[in-house]
């Protein structure tokens, strides 16, 4: 079995059951565990008294299940938040995001900007911001598998 994938499954079973989604999580040098945490409704984000509910429970959980870790940090995934699931890219259809993929998509080119249409025959759907010649002007369909990082772009 692999540790990772375990964890990944507790958290968002642990989560889900708590009214919040793991939007991330991630180990950082000398043992500290970092859990993203997120609100599935758009309304409202998470906050400090959220943040404390869940650190105090999943310190409790991670005793009993023995994860290994020396400090567990529990935060929101910030404005910025990134984009993992599919369901993350149906949810933010609409919102300005940033794509880096694995490969490029038509050999052109593998960092994109642009407003996350959400999910078409399950690939992500993008309309590229018309930066320069080389983005097309139709949308730009990618493989879930072909993203390395996909984040919210929040403009200010």
């Amino acid at each position: 079995m692999n540790p990772a994938k375990d964890l990944h499954v507790l958290l968002e079973a642990t989560l889900s059951g708590l009214g919040y989604e793991l939007a991330d999580v991630e180990f950082a040098a000398k043992g500290l565990l970092r859990v993203f945490i997120d609100k599935p409704e758009k309304t409202g984000g998470v906050d400090v008294e959220d943040c404390a509910l869940v650190s105090h429970h999943l310190a409790r959980l991670f005793e009993v299940e023995n994860v290994r870790y020396d400090r567990l940090e529990v935060s929101s995934p910030g404005l910025d938040r990134p984009l993992k699931k599919p369901d993350d890219f149906a949810r933010f259809a609409g919102e300005a995001v940033r794509l880096s993929l694995r490969a490029p998509v038509s050999g052109v080119r593998r960092n994109y900007r642009g407003t996350l249409l959400g999910l078409r025959d399950g690939k992500v759907a993008l309309q590229p911001e018309a930066e320069d010649k080389t983005v097309p002007s139709d949308p730009l369909l990618v493989d879930l598998d072909n993203i390395a990082k996909a984040r919210l772009a929040p403009e200010f």
